[in-house]
């Protein structure tokens, strides 16, 4: 399965020098904050409305090596809607791609063509 993560370039690049990923999300909630492909548009218009420098991280997720959960959000736990959880840094390898995520002129984002 397929799943993503929206991230800045520079904290990515900085990543793959280190060779793993820890966001502060691992320390402040415990874990990588992932979404599944008809997820990715609401947490970016969400969450990162109006940010530069963004990149999608297409992630297989049978490469890696934390524990994967799919599980509600802390926020809203009895929403029924379900995102990918991932328990631990993100090794680098399980990283597919990389896709450019500018946002429009108005903050929003679309989907890049390349899932």
């Amino acid at each position: 399965m397929d799943i993503f993560h929206i991230v800045d370039r520079d904290e990515w690049n900085k990543a793959k020098k280190e060779g793993t990923y820890h966001p502060s999300s691992l320390d402040n909630e415990g874990f990588v904050h992932l979404s599944k492909a008809d997820q990715i548009l609401e947490v970016a218009n969400n969450f990162y409305k109006g940010q530069k420098n963004l990149i999608i991280l297409r992630v297989d997720s049978q490469k890696l090596q934390a524990e994967l959960k799919v599980e509600p959000p802390l926020e809203a736990p009895f929403s029924g809607i379900l995102y990918p959880h991932l328990y631990g840094d993100l090794n680098i390898d399980a990283v597919e791609a990389e896709v450019e995520f500018p946002c429009k002129s108005d903050g929003t984002f679309d989907l890049p063509e390349l899932f």
